[in-house]
């Protein structure tokens, strides 16, 4: 099995609240990632896919595809947004790094499946140099 990996840049804002809490306990529990006014990160995602190279190519899969795929899908519509209001995807949910990470495996993965055998095996994505999530789709 080989494991292979691409890197994509994406910026974006967001907020950590709980609609069902005061503003108070939003305040206390997510600190300023509660600001009414949002905040944002330059975000970096790293998808990971695992399968046995091709042999006609050597690739287990082209990494201009799977960029093409990770750009279609993901970035083109995250970059520059406010994930709370512009990312359908997003609409209703937390936006914490852990949740916005699923929701980006269960659409990467619908993508990959019927153009690769090659399958998903860890998202890494980066909110700060200090602070990141993997997600294994588990």
């Amino acid at each position: 099995m080989v494991y292979i990996s691409r890197t994509e840049h994406f910026n974006a804002a967001h907020r950590l609240y709980n609609p069902a809490w005061s503003d108070e306990k939003n305040k206390e529990v997510f600190g300023p990632c509660a600001n009414v006014n949002w905040h944002g990160h330059n975000f970096e995602l790293i998808v990971t896919v695992k399968g046995e190279p091709d042999p006609d190519t050597g690739f287990v899969i082209d990494l201009k595809v799977l960029g093409d795929i990770i750009k279609k899908e993901i970035i083109e519509k995250v970059d520059h947004k406010n994930l709370n209001l512009d990312v359908d995807f997003m609409h209703g949910k937390m936006a914490s790094c852990e949740i916005f990470i699923m929701e980006i495996w269960k659409i990467l993965d619908r993508a990959l499946e019927p153009i690769t055998e090659a399958r998903l095996h860890q998202i890494r994505l980066y909110e700060t140099p200090k602070n990141y999530v993997d997600y294994y789709g588990e």
